[in-house]
């Protein structure tokens, strides 16, 4: 199984429907799609300078954001299944879908999650991954990647990933990989584990 995270950047970026195309015709029952936050997200942070209200009520907004990019995914490519918890993701994935992660329901009983910006969809995607034993996390990006490993802790401070992922990468089963936006076309290839664009994503070398 993997888990694929498709940055919140893909939002207005001609790559995307080609990204959820591929994810449909080629990752059936083999893939679920964490959906950023893109310019829903910057709505919160917005409205949070203007009102300086908690971290934890932006949290709670901003995952609402990536409900909201999922929900315009599914509209785009309707062969995707939305997902609200771990039955329904069981059952697109046994009927040969693809299942779009709409987090609010699954993440509200898990109080160990922090609600603050450190952890964005880069760590729930992470999260989602280590809840059901995905083999791989696959972080769709707008940022290129090179070739090779790179620490997660250089990411961070690089602002590529948020600062929770990690405490999530630190003993984490599942390997996790970082490509560009460009990359749909290679899709199949990446999920069968014969092509490796991009980075790996470790959490030391």
């Amino acid at each position: 199984m993997w888990v694929v995270k498709l940055g919140g950047s893909l939002a207005y970026a001609s790559e995307l429907p080609r990204w959820l195309s591929a994810l449909a015709v080629g990752a059936g029952g083999r893939a679920i799609i964490v959906p950023g936050g893109g310019p829903f997200a910057d709505q919160v942070r917005h409205a949070q300078s203007e009102w300086k209200f908690s971290d934890e009520a932006a949290h709670a907004m901003a995952v609402l954001a990536m409900e909201q990019f999922g929900l315009m995914m599914t509209g785009i490519e309707p062969r995707l299944a939305p997902v609200r918890d771990g039955a329904q993701i069981e059952n697109a994935l046994a009927s040969g879908r693809v299942a779009v992660w709409l987090p609010r329901d699954m993440m509200g009983g898990h109080d160990g999650i922090p609600r603050c910006w450190g952890m964005t969809s880069d760590s729930l995607a992470a999260w989602l991954a280590h809840t059901l034993a995905a083999r791989h996390l696959l972080l769709v990006k707008s940022v290129a990647a090179s070739p090779g490993d790179r620490v997660v802790s250089d990411l961070v401070r690089e602002g590529i990933v948020d600062a929770e992922l990690p405490g999530f990468l630190r003993d984490a089963s599942y390997t996790t990989w970082w490509v560009d936006r460009s990359h749909y076309s290679e899709l199949g290839a990446i999920m069968e584990e014969r092509y490796a664009p991009g980075s790996r994503v470790v959490y030391a070398l």
